[in-house]
């Protein structure tokens, strides 16, 4: 195997198995009496980032690695971990909000108010620039900011109406 192949393995898989963490946290949360918001377009994000990975895996081919891309990628992944630990159960790919808990304000949330979006942001550009391929950095970038305009308009608006 390549190591661009072997890259989009473990981006692939990881993403995979974040599905697994997110739907059980979910559930719990729910099960909690947590709120979910912003339903309508999660279906939008999830075939958005599906058809980043579709494309990532129909480019790679033979493309050389830029290591110092992949350095940064390995940072993110850091970043990522720290995100996930400090948010531990409540952490899902949907918009879940308990009714009883205050937002998390440790960890990255000290520095950024959103460091998951941060690092898929930078993920986003980063993984395809790494195989030299902008046009997909571009156009996912685009993307996703569009995405993420909605994203955390609904989240900022969700923990205001649970804090009012």
């Amino acid at each position: 195997m390549t190591l661009p192949y072997a890259i989009m393995l473990f981006v692939t898989l990881q993403r995979i198995a974040e599905l697994f963490i997110a739907r059980s946290n979910t559930k719990a949360m729910m099960a909690r009496g947590a709120i979910e918001y912003g339903r309508s377009h999660y279906p939008v994000m999830v075939l958005m980032h599906a058809s980043w990975l579709a494309v990532l895996w129909a480019t790679v081919g033979g493309a050389p690695v830029y290591l110092p891309l992949l350095a940064v990628f390995a940072v993110l992944q850091a970043m990522r971990v720290w995100v996930l630990a400090t948010l531990g159960r409540r952490w899902t790919t949907r918009i879940i909000v308990p009714r009883d808990e205050a937002p998390i304000t440790g960890g990255p949330f000290r520095i950024m108010r959103h460091p998951n979006y941060f690092v898929v942001i930078c993920e986003i550009a980063v993984v395809p620039l790494m195989f030299g391929l902008v046009w997909v950095a571009v156009l996912y970038s685009v993307l996703n900011a569009a995405m993420l305009w909605v994203r955390i308009r609904a989240e900022n608006a969700a923990y205001s109406e649970v804090a009012a």
